[in-house]
C-alpha cells in the first residue's frame, strides 16, 4: 500500500541540506513526489512530499529526522497523510487565479488579502511575499498568490471585494486567471 508523507524543516542556511534530506528520502526507500524550498532570512526552509510502499518508511524517516536534528541542529516535522495527496490544482469545482498585490511595506497586507479571500471560499494554493527597497529607499511590499477560485463566485464580485481593501491599505492590487 502506497503511503504519503510531509516533511518540512528549517535551518541555518548552508550547502549540502538539500542532499541530506533528499538522501534521507532515498535511504527510507521512499520516492520524493513533490517540493518547495527557499531561503528566509538567515534559514533554509524546506517542504518535501514523499511516497513509499515500505509499512517501516515512516519509522525510518523519524529516526533519520532525529539524526538529522541533533548532527545538522534542523528542526524537522514529519506527518503522515492518512488518504494520501489533495487532487491536483485546481481541484474540481474551481478555477485557478492569480492574485498580485503590490505597495508601500505596512502591516496587515498578507492577514487583509488573505482574510477577502477566505470570506469568499478561495483556497490558497502558493503564495509568496517580499519586502524590498523601493523609490526614494522606503519598503515596497509584493504579494504573488495562487488561488482556487469556486466555480459559483462571480470573479467581478471578488474583484471589488480584492479591491476595497486595497484601497484601504493604498495598494495596487489585480485578479487574473490562471
Amino acid at each position: 500500500m502506497q503511503r504519503w508523507h510531509i516533511l518540512s524543516a528549517i535551518g541555518r542556511d548552508r550547502p549540502g541540506l538539500v542532499a541530506e534530506l533528499a538522501q534521507l528520502v532515498l535511504d527510507c526507500d521512499a520516492n520524493l513526489e513533490d517540493s518547495r524550498m527557499t531561503i528566509l532570512g538567515s534559514d533554509f526552509a524546506v517542504i518535501l512530499l514523499c511516497s513509499s510502499r515500505d509499512a517501516d518508511a515512516s519509522d525510518r524517516l523519524n529516526l533519520g529526522a532525529k539524526r538529522l536534528e541533533r548532527d545538522h541542529g534542523l528542526t524537522i516535522l514529519i506527518r503522515t497523510l492518512d488518504d494520501g495527496p489533495r487532487p491536483a490544482v485546481p481541484a474540481p469545482g474551481t478555477r485557478l487565479y492569480r492574485v498580485e498585490a503590490a505597495g508601500e511595506d505596512r502591516a496587515g497586507i498578507v492577514a487583509s488579502i488573505c482574510g477577502v479571500l477566505a470570506e469568499h471560499g478561495v483556497n490558497i494554493t502558493e503564495l509568496t511575499s517580499a519586502s524590498q527597497p523601493g523609490p526614494g529607499g522606503s519598503p515596497h511590499y509584493q504579494l504573488k498568490i495562487a488561488a482556487e477560485v469556486p466555480d459559483a463566485l462571480d470573479p467581478k464580485t471578488l474583484r471589488e471585494a480584492l479591491e476595497a481593501v486595497a484601497d484601504q491599505l493604498v495598494l495596487d492590487v489585480a485578479l487574473m486567471p490562471g
